[in-house]
């Protein structure tokens, strides 16, 4: 299997896939940029979101429990999964219980997390992507590149082979192409058994599931099969309608540029007597899947503020260079560099803390206020600690550079040693436990100390007398 190393060197040598990536991140970018563009105050909005977030957050255990509670009021029955495997079982003896033998989804990144396609296809179930990006993934057999554009690596050529390729049918216009998918899938809903969606937010108070969407595949997916199936993560909750409201006066403008989605759907609970629509079963799984260890990381514990919007993705020039594939999981740019190495922990998960130049535009952009370049630092020097990445000669390296930093004369005798013998750091950079590092970066040259050149210049400077 590749590395991380190795699967970001392989696309960022793909010139069509930069492109691609650089053209439809400008476009995200730009929607962003206006639909903010008349809001009165962007802060004081984070800091509601903010605030409603980490109330949940800090009191997990009373909002999952007053979530069953409302939940199981309305009708509805909770599960709750471990990890991924237990998710798997659990939906997927859903439908098996009740013969299911066609599943329509809408798009769900917990979905990609615990691998239901390929449980569904185990079981013999057939299970359809209805999200027009996560169709077209799922027809090429590949995963998404982005959490809010699932085909965002795809170009409109790509997706017309593919529909040849797939359905025997093409097109030149994008419209033209969203008119063969919407005609394929709508046999779908009318003749699935059951719908499986995510959630964007569930309401404590209420017991509601709130999903936005821009198609309409998320309505047709809840409301024609019988039963609706939603599975989430456990830290989506949010105590009230009001912090739900809260979050979305910035979720949609941080994902898509809009003000609120084309559809904005609140589910609580089944069909009710006497209404004509909407599942007569509905069923939330609460999926763990390491959250909990996450939330007893006071460190990281602020990545569960995360509001899956992809604006921190949109804004990082790792990303825009390396595309989603790269990083190997479902989630990829600053927040799955994140919250990759956190929920699945391994020396090859930490390599993603690398994948980050520090330029701080992720903490900008996140309408959360989440501080992605300090969390990666701290799992840099994790991943240094526990994971025995740190070997005698990286460590004796790192000893004496800190020891000289320490002391301003050896500093200043050290500097001055190499100004004279390796200005250009060529010798130093050959070094094995530098050569790597130097083999992709342009080492800068060590000018002369600023104390020096200040001096030099005062010295040349004319004299003040005759001032104006």
């Amino acid at each position: 299997m590749d590395t991380f190393e190795q699967r970001a060197e392989k696309a960022a040598a793909d010139t069509r896939l930069r492109g691609v990536l650089r053209r439809a991140a400008g476009v995200l970018r730009g929607l962003r940029e206006r639909a903010f563009a008349d809001f009165e105050d962007f802060e004081a909005a984070r800091t509601r979101l903010r605030e409603a977030r980490l109330r949940s957050v800090l009191r997990l255990p009373e909002m999952l429990a007053r979530l069953e509670e409302r939940v199981t009021a309305a009708g509805g029955v909770v599960h709750y999964a471990g990890d991924a495997a237990e998710a798997r079982e659990i939906v997927v003896g859903l439908a098996r219980e009740r013969g299911v033998r066609l599943v329509v989804k809408g798009k769900s990144m917990i979905g990609e997390e615990i691998g239901l396609n390929g449980a569904f296809a185990g079981a013999g179930i057939e299970s359809v992507e209805t999200d027009l990006g996560e169709y077209i993934i799922q027809l090429a057999g590949e995963g998404p590149s982005h959490i809010i554009s699932p085909a965002l690596h795809k170009s409109r050529e790509d997706v017309a082979a593919l529909f040849q390729e797939k359905l025997g049918r093409t097109a030149d216009t994008a419209p033209e192409l969203t008119r063969i998918a919407r005609e394929a899938l709508r046999e779908k809903f009318l003749a699935a058994d059951m719908g499986v969606t995510g959630a964007n937010l569930a309401v404590a108070d209420t017991g509601s599931v709130v999903l936005l969407e821009n198609e309409g595949n998320i309505r047709f997916s809840t409301t024609c099969p019988g039963v609706h199936v939603a599975v989430m993560s456990i830290e989506k909750v949010v105590e009230t309608l009001d912090d739900a409201v809260d979050v979305l006066a910035l979720l949609p403008r941080s994902a898509t540029g809009q003000r609120l989605p084309v559809y904005l759907s609140v589910f609580t609970g089944p069909r009710r007597e006497g209404e004509a629509d909407g599942a007569v079963e509905f069923h939330l799984v609460l999926l763990d899947n390491g959250r909990s260890r996450i939330l007893a990381d006071p460190v990281m514990r602020e990545m569960l503020l995360c509001v899956r919007c992809g604006a921190c993705l949109n804004v990082c020039p790792v990303y825009k260079t390396i595309g989603g594939h790269a990083y190997g999981w479902v989630y990829p740019g600053p927040m799955g560099s994140v919250l990759t190495p956190l929920l699945m922990p391994s020396r090859e998960t930490f390599a993603l803390a690398h994948a980050c130049t520090g330029c701080g535009a992720c903490r900008e952009a996140c309408p959360a206020g989440i501080d992605h370049p300090g969390m990666l630092l701290e799992l840099r020097r994790r991943g240094v600690e526990d994971m025995g990445w740190c070997g005698p000669g990286q460590r004796l390296l790192a000893g004496a550079a800190e020891a000289a930093l320490a002391h301003p004369l050896l500093y200043r005798g050290l500097l001055g040693g190499l100004r004279a013998v390796d200005p250009g750091l060529t010798a130093l950079s050959r070094l094995p436990v530098l050569r790597a590092f130097a083999r992709k970066r342009r080492v800068p040259r060590l000018r002369p100390p600023f104390r020096s050149r200040i001096g030099a210049t005062s010295r040349e400077r004319p004299g003040r007398g005759g001032g104006r």
